[in-house]
Order: C-alpha cells, then structure tokens, then sequence
C-alpha cells in the first residue's frame, strides 16, 4: 500500500519524538544518527531520508526545542513588574522538565557556537526573548514600577542574570535549588526597582 501523507507526518513526530528523548538523555554531544535510530528502533538508513547530513539534524533538534520552549505553559502575571518577573522565572530551571529544557539549550550552545548559521539562529531566539523582555519592562516602567532607562538595556540585564542563574542551578543544583533561585531573582528585581 502506498504511504499517507498521515503516514509521514505521524513517522516525523516519532522522529521528532526520538530526538527530544536522545537529547534530553545525552544533549547535543550525544545527538548522532545512530542513537535517534536506536531510539527509534529503526535503521539509520531511515533517518537519512529525514536528515541527509548530521547539520540538518542538528538544525532540526534546535528547531525542535525552540518550538517545545514556546509552546509550554508560561507564568501569567498583571502588566508590570510582576509579568517582568514571571517571564524571568519560566527561564529559570524550576522544575523537573524546565530543568531538563535549559539542560538541553546549554548542551546546544557548543554545537551553535560551531556553526555559523546555528550560531545565527541562536541569537535570533535570545534577541527574541530580548525583545519580549524590554516590551514587559517598558510596560513596567509607564506604572512607575521601574525607574526611567533603555528598556532594551535593562532587558539584556535581566536576561543575561537569569541566564546566569540558569548556568550556576544546572552545575549546582544543591546550591541552587528553586527556592533560592527564586529569591535571588527577587533580590536582583528589587535592586533593579530601587535603582536611582
């Protein structure tokens, strides 16, 4: 019988599906091939009509966790400085699986940092995230929540501290556990807000 186009989009999600599991076990060092087959329990011959070259695999696997990052369920917030700090505690690895989803983004930021369009990519989702962050922060400070500056400018602050936090949490998860996380997060906003 001949394949569906059900078919096919149904092997890509279990495609799909093999690479979340592969890089959430072993990241982008160990994204290959041959481990998404095994995972799939298919040939690697079969992958290759996906993925003709490890880069488009690669691609795909950043991609995919672009995608499963914007479409998890975001903190809701009012307008002002609690929506700043809600936006900055989805970033932070509070639970299991945000634990497992900054794990993997660490892990590709070596393979992006190799490859110029990756690379490329990867700074479009932070200028992104960037973007999203000064609107919040702009609408923060029209409350008077925070004091008056480059809305962008203090944006890249509040993402370059999170992303920190992310970092030290992932190496240290005893030190940084959720609810210093959290604090410290409180901490830098409250300085951000009492800043002359």
């Amino acid at each position: 019988m001949p394949r569906t186009k059900g078919d096919h989009e149904a092997r890509r999600r279990d495609v799909s599906e093999a690479v979340w599991r592969v890089l959430a076990a072993h990241g982008f060092d160990g994204l290959t091939l041959r481990a998404v087959a095994a995972e799939l329990g298919a040939t690697t011959g079969l992958l290759t009509h996906y993925f003709p070259a490890k880069r488009d695999l690669l691609a795909h696997a950043l991609d995919l966790l672009d995608r499963r990052s914007a479409a998890r369920p975001r903190r809701v917030a009012p307008r002002g400085l609690p929506a700043v700090r809600a936006a900055l505690l989805d970033i932070l690895p509070l639970t299991p699986a945000a634990t497992d989803s900054n794990r993997i983004w660490v892990s590709s930021w070596d393979t992006a940092l190799a490859d110029p369009a990756l690379r490329e990519g990867h700074a479009e989702r932070y200028a992104r995230g960037r973007d999203r962050l000064s609107e919040l922060v702009a609408a923060a400070q029209e409350l008077g929540e925070l004091p008056p500056g480059d809305p962008d400018r203090i944006a890249a602050g509040a993402q370059g501290f999170a992303l920190g936090l992310v970092v030290q949490a992932l190496f240290d998860p005893v030190a940084f556990p959720p609810e210093r996380q959290t604090e410290l997060l409180d901490d830098y906003l409250a300085a951000l807000a009492a800043r002359p």
